[in-house]
């Protein structure tokens, strides 16, 4: 079963993987405390979700999986039409950018994490020891946060403005993608 959650915890990092690579597009300049912020927002996040999922399972799951995509649809079309707008600015309004924006990171995180609650509710039904499965998802997810937001900021010294602008758009497209497969559309 072990391997099954890493594959889940892998999977499920994706976005957080994603997002933190934009974040490492915005920096002027690498920073590692940053990356290490964000990178831990996203794994703690990660981690806490499946188990918020787990204890809720118990009597609103319906509830929660109604909604969650639209939630996730909504703050990443947000923070990615922010990230787009940002583009059109100048070099000095995109080095303020570099600088960590706590409400941010954490909306970011938990429309990245809205799937790991969907899997704790899923792990309620299954044999599994939720903490455990939790701490793999958490430390996966900040491991390869870290390494996107690295990638991230290696690219976007080259391309600054492009760069944040790609950034931006990508995740609009993804809060589409979450919202269509939520909403059945097969995407490809």
């Amino acid at each position: 079963m072990i391997a099954e959650i890493i594959l889940i915890a892998v999977s499920l990092s994706m976005d957080a993987f994603a997002i933190s690579m934009c974040k490492g597009l915005a920096m002027k300049r690498l920073n590692i405390y940053y990356a290490a912020v964000i990178a831990s927002f996203f794994g703690i996040f990660q981690a806490i979700m499946p188990v918020i999922g787990w204890l809720l399972a118990r009597g609103f799951a319906g509830y929660i999986i109604g909604f969650d995509h639209w939630v996730a649809f909504i703050l990443l079309f947000i923070i990615g039409g922010k990230m787009i707008l940002d583009s059109f600015k100048d070099d000095d309004v995109m080095a303020q950018r570099s600088v960590l924006n706590i409400k941010e990171l954490f909306l970011l995180a938990i429309a990245t994490s809205i799937d790991a609650l969907a899997i704790g509710i899923t792990f309620t039904f299954l044999n599994v020891n939720i903490f455990f499965s939790a701490l793999i998802i958490g430390l996966i997810t900040f491991v390869l946060s870290l390494i996107g937001v690295l990638i991230g900021a290696r690219v976007g010294l080259r391309f600054k403005n492009k760069a944040t602008m790609l950034g931006g758009i990508v995740l609009v497209i993804m809060g589409f993608k979450i919202l269509l497969e939520h909403l059945g559309v097969k995407i490809v």
